[in-house]
């Protein structure tokens, strides 16, 4: 007897793009991939005619915290409140980026419980490293904590990081911090930006703009592409010199994006990652200052670049860096705003209707780029990101050709708000399944899934 048969949709299989199957389910596993109709007894079905059913999306980029702080969470209603615009965008895994000068090993298990108490959807963590602790505690982060994957803000330089409460770092400890992850099988996540450029650029700007009122342009041109570009490539030496694995963080210029897929040429072990914000908005939206992320919403041209390395394959994952802080952080005008914006609940939802609909981007690339490709990158495979038997019965069952205009009011997230709002989607997410619980049904969240998600010990690439 199988717990729940998911009867009658078309299921993006590895390698397709949707085949007719109907999936069983025990014990929180896939337990069989069956032929339509095929004779199953279960205790609950759920009928999926007409909807396709993906792998439930892994976001490898975003920022969980509590208020306006996005360093951790602190209380369960703070985990509550994301994991529900995760769910309600088809994410069933996400991996927050921890932010603090304390070594993690101090606050871990009250991290841990507060995440757990609170989430609806399974997580883990990065760590971010800042410190001379924290490096040197990286191999037991790896093997006692299950964190195989680490941040380094390559603009933290001259005071760059004090807004953050991080102290400056250099290339000397960047070499280091390659060394350590290429030693224990991890994988460093860099914010590629040569910051000491950006300075020269930034007070250019503002001194053509002092009231910023070339909004989005005038950011965009206090830190253009090509400051991107050159931490890419000085990244991908340090890689291939160290042996280090990359995952580079969201790329936003056809810059950074070329030096990437470049590097890789070169022989760096590089996985690229950009964000649905880069590929749907650029400097002339509406958005106003609500718009200010950092890497900066680029031109165009940038993102047809980005939506094209898509397409090709030349792109591996698609993460949201997701911040929950609320609408009052964009006050004091483009200089003085805080950067950053919601994105967990619009996921699949725009990349169905700007990706698949209007570009002809396969459902088997939004699986691979979404759920796939993270999960083999993150050190989470051998559990998530397919569906195929023995692995977590994580789902995202969407309607592709359901229509729902993004409203505030609808908004799930801390935050409150939406870069797209008043845009009509075209494929919406009907239910979100984690370890074959409902966290979405029927569109709505479910209540008793707060408190299910659970922390994941996640393995290195080597051991």
């Amino acid at each position: 007897m199988f717990d729940l048969l998911i009867r009658g949709g078309t299921v993006v299989l590895p390698g397709t793009d949707g085949v007719a199957a109907d999936i069983a389910v025990r014990e929180g596993r896939i337990a069989a991939i069956l032929a339509p109709g095929e004779a199953a007894p279960a205790h609950e079905t759920l009928d999926a005619q007409g909807l396709h059913v993906l792998p439930g999306a892994i976001d490898a980029h975003l920022h969980l915290g509590s208020g306006k702080d996005i360093s951790r969470p602190r209380l369960p209603a703070d985990a509550a409140a994301e994991t529900a615009a995760a769910a309600a965008g088809g994410v069933t895994t996400f991996i927050p980026y921890w932010l603090g000068a304390e070594p993690f090993e101090t606050a871990f298990d009250e991290v841990r419980a507060v995440t757990e108490a609170g989430a609806r959807i399974d997580f883990g963590y990065h760590f971010i490293i800042s410190t001379e602790a924290q490096l040197a505690a990286l191999p037991r982060y790896v093997r006692d904590y299950g964190v195989p994957s680490f941040k380094l803000f390559m603009n933290n330089r001259g005071g760059e990081g004090k807004r953050l409460g991080l102290p400056d770092i250099d290339d000397g400890f960047l070499l280091r911090l390659c060394e350590a992850v290429a030693a224990h099988g991890a994988l460093l996540c860099p914010h590629p930006e040569n910051i000491e450029a950006a300075w020269i650029l930034r007070d250019r700007a503002m001194a053509a703009d002092p009231e910023g009122k070339g909004g989005l342009a005038s950011w965009n041109a206090s830190r253009p592409g090509w400051v991107e570009a050159e931490a890419v490539q000085r990244v991908g030496l340090f890689s291939r010199v160290t042996g280090a694995r990359l995952y580079v963080v969201h790329i936003s210029s056809q810059a950074a994006y070329e030096a990437a897929v470049q590097a890789r040429a070169l022989g760096t072990d590089i996985t690229i990652e950009t964000c649905p914000h880069y590929l749907t908005l650029d400097e002339t939206s509406s958005i106003g200052d609500v718009g200010k992320i950092n890497p900066p919403l680029r031109a165009a041209s940038d993102s047809a670049a980005l939506w094209q390395g898509l397409l090709d394959g030349g792109m591996d994952t698609i993460g949201t860096d997701h911040v929950h802080r609320d609408i009052s952080a964009k006050q004091g005008g483009i200089w003085q705003a805080s950067p950053g914006c919601p994105g967990l609940q619009s996921l699949l939802p725009l990349l169905l209707s700007e990706g698949h609909h209007k570009r002809g981007l396969r459902l088997g690339r939004i699986a691979a780029l979404c759920a796939e490709n993270p999960a083999r990158a993150m050190g989470l495979a051998a559990r998530k990101g397919r569906i195929a038997p023995g692995l977590d019965a994580d789902f995202a069952v969407v309607d592709l050709n359901a229509e729902a205009v993004v409203r505030r009011q609808d908004q799930h997230s801390a935050a409150g708000y939406s870069l797209h709002e008043g845009w009509s989607l075209r494929g919406q997410v009907r239910h979100t399944l984690v370890r074959g619980r409902f966290a979405l049904r029927e569109g709505a969240l479910v209540p008793a899934a707060v408190g299910t998600g659970r922390y994941l010990h996640r393995q290195p690439a080597i051991a």
